[in-house]
């Protein structure tokens, strides 16, 4: 019980303290869950050996720490931007969610093959990496300094592709599965598979819609206070996330799909209010998932790996993106420094910890899975947290 009460003050303390200097950090290179990682390393058994956790408890706290975390970062994002401005995307988006996230999942799955990992792995490797995290998106995307320093649109772009292809990465994450636990026919797990996405965005669409009424009827009435309305849309993604996996469906892409149908109900008084809880969910909220993971990096594991495991991340980083984007920059009417931006800062974090947690969850055993994947979320981290204030500067600059 001291060791929860010490992650209690630790996270507490961090917290507090970022808060106070939320606007400077902005500028600096470093981001919060950068900050939460580094502590969750010292506070681990490598360091000072005050917060230990078993591989058990591990998978149980990632994935539905991720789980969560999820369901409000994509909440937020389906919110950041009117609706009315997102249908000029749609073009872009397919292209992002069609071709570049398998792309993206098929370049990081031959990486893996560096590490001496099985294809079946590799490749379930490459489909747990492949999302571009929300919630590591935001800080580049959000806040004083990106609205002066970014185009619209391409916050716009980055916001919605990594709100969406969190939870369509599903069906390249369970074939992969399949691939690597073959106890279930391909069929089944097609069809499985398109009931979790085509049901998860139905639940979704039906409570966002009820959502939008309620909240615009209780409006009318003035039967809503402010604080109500400000935790309105995320006690909304949980309940939708509940609804969604009793279902059987794909609960993070239902939390998006509700956000987007919410928005298109109400207008932009109902929509303000979020903007903070934004801002709080995608850089307080994920103190103490991030604090959790530096703990248990396996540090044993990567040396294993080798020198092959350096080879792994810098592949991962410089490969599992921006190349695609680069050549599909006229398609998705980017030009070229707009490419290398929104190619660099897809980063992998919290929605690849879930996948990998939900690998794990549904019978991979292979330890060699969080090993890799939880490399290439380490240096993600590392990278885009880093790189985050000044590649934002020097496309200003530029």
């Amino acid at each position: 019980m001291d060791r929860l009460h010490l992650v209690y003050a630790a996270i507490g303390t961090v917290g507090v303290l970022l808060a106070l200097i939320s606007r400077n950090i902005r500028r600096w290179p470093l981001s919060e869950p950068l900050v939460a990682l580094v502590l969750g390393v010292v506070l681990g058994p490598r360091l000072l050996g005050l917060l230990e956790i078993d591989d058990a408890l591990r998978d149980v706290l990632l994935l539905e720490g991720a789980r969560l975390v999820l369901a409000g970062s994509v909440m937020a994002a389906a919110l950041r931007f009117p609706a009315s401005s997102l249908p000029s995307l749609v073009r872009p988006l397919v292209l992002l969610l069609a071709v570049v996230m398998p792309l993206a999942a098929a370049a990081t799955g031959v990486a893996a093959l560096l590490l001496g990992l099985p294809i079946a792995v590799a490749a379930l490797v490459g489909a747990c990496l492949s999302p571009t995290d929300p919630v590591l998106a935001a800080s580049v995307v959000t806040g004083e300094p990106a609205e002066r320093d970014l185009p619209a649109r391409i916050r716009r772009l980055l916001t919605v592709e990594s709100g969406a292809n969190d939870g369509l990465a599903l069906p390249l994450v369970g074939l992969a599965v399949a691939a690597v636990l073959p106890a279930t026919g391909p069929g089944d797990v097609v069809v499985r598979l398109a009931w979790e996405v085509l049901a998860g965005a139905v639940v979704g669409v039906v409570a966002g819609v009820l959502g939008g009424r309620a909240i615009k009827k209780a409006t009318r009435h003035r039967d809503l206070d402010g604080g109500s309305k400000l935790v309105f849309t995320l006690l909304l993604a949980v309940a939708v996330l509940g609804i969604a996996r009793l279902a059987g469906t794909d609960g993070v892409l239902a939390v998006f799909v509700a956000g987007l149908a919410y928005n298109r109900m109400v207008g932009k008084h109902e929509r303000t209010p979020q903007d903070s809880l934004d801002e709080a969910v995608n850089r307080y909220a994920v103190l103490p998932l991030f604090l959790v993971f530096g703990a248990v990096l396996p540090w044993q594991d990567w040396v294993a790996f080798g020198p092959a495991a350096l080879a792994f991340a810098a592949a991962v980083l410089l490969l599992r993106r921006p190349p695609f984007l680069l050549v599909l920059a006229r398609p998705l009417g980017l030009t070229w420094r707009d490419a290398t931006f929104v190619g660099w800062f897809g980063p992998m974090g919290v929605s690849a910890l879930f996948y990998l947690a939900h690998s794990l969850d549904k019978g991979v055993a292979d330890p060699r899975l969080f090993a890799a994947g939880s490399l290439a979320v380490a240096v993600s981290v590392v990278a885009f947290g880093v790189t985050a204030s000044p590649g934002r500067n020097a496309y200003a600059r530029s």
